[in-house]
């Protein structure tokens, strides 16, 4: 038991510094690209991103330990490659594309400025995105990172949660997120970047989906009783 302990303690530091490198990253590209560091909006949704990271670490931490585990592995068997390539420009569009945009438009050539209500909807948004993606993770232990059906770990389907409103609860949370961005910063030309990133979380609903009911059992008749896959009454 203290060795399993001292190992999830382990793993809740490795999620933080992760998420705390990739938050640098992200900030660093937008204040490089911006050409100063006095960008308010920038620094909410910064500060924002830090405490749902610190919330996640905390929910998986305490609740679904295994997960967080899991999460950390770099390789994981069975693992499709094309979720694997879609991850990868998902997250380098959110970790990269999303910062130097918003940076250039809202510090360097200031070519959009949207009002305090569209800030406020973004929080709002957020707020929403983070709720979302960790009652995912509370109800789903094989909330992985990449599509597989995970024999390993016994996988089954999970009805419970968001799951009982729409199938993938947690791509709809990133959505939910890409589209805070600009909104928080205020930058129309950052919706460019999260459109995108919404196409490619799309493409990955539509593409998963179609796995799990070809191969994960009792997949097919979840997906009849659950009608919608991402959005609650139109698809």
């Amino acid at each position: 038991m203290q060795k399993n302990n001292k190992q999830l303690r382990i793993a809740g530091i490795k999620q933080l510094l992760v998420t705390s490198i990739l938050l640098s990253v992200q900030m660093a590209l937008f204040f490089l690209s911006a050409g100063h560091v006095t960008a308010t909006l920038a620094w909410l949704f910064f500060f924002a991103s830090f405490l749902h990271n610190a919330a996640s670490t905390a929910v998986q931490y305490k609740f679904n330990a295994e997960l967080l585990v899991q999460r950390l592995k770099v390789k994981r068997k069975g693992s499709k490659l094309w979720d694997e390539i879609l991850m990868r420009v998902t997250n380098l569009t959110a970790l990269v594309l999303m910062p130097v945009i918003a940076g250039l438009d809202y510090g360097r050539f200031l070519r959009s400025s949207l009002g305090i209500h569209f800030t406020v909807a973004g929080l709002f948004l957020f707020i929403a995105s983070s709720v979302l993606i960790n009652w995912a993770m509370l109800a789903n232990p094989y909330f992985e990172q990449t599509v597989r059906v995970q024999k390993d770990r016994g996988h089954r389907v999970i009805s419970g949660g968001p799951y009982r409103i729409v199938r993938h609860p947690g791509y709809l949370g990133g959505i939910l997120y890409a589209l805070s961005f600009p909104l928080i910063i205020g930058s129309i030309y950052t919706f460019i970047p999260a459109g995108i990133y919404v196409l490619l979380m799309v493409t990955r609903t539509l593409l998963e989906d179609r796995t799990l009911q070809r191969e994960l059992c009792g997949y097919k008749e979840y997906a009849e009783k659950v009608r919608y896959r991402l959005l609650p009454w139109l698809w």
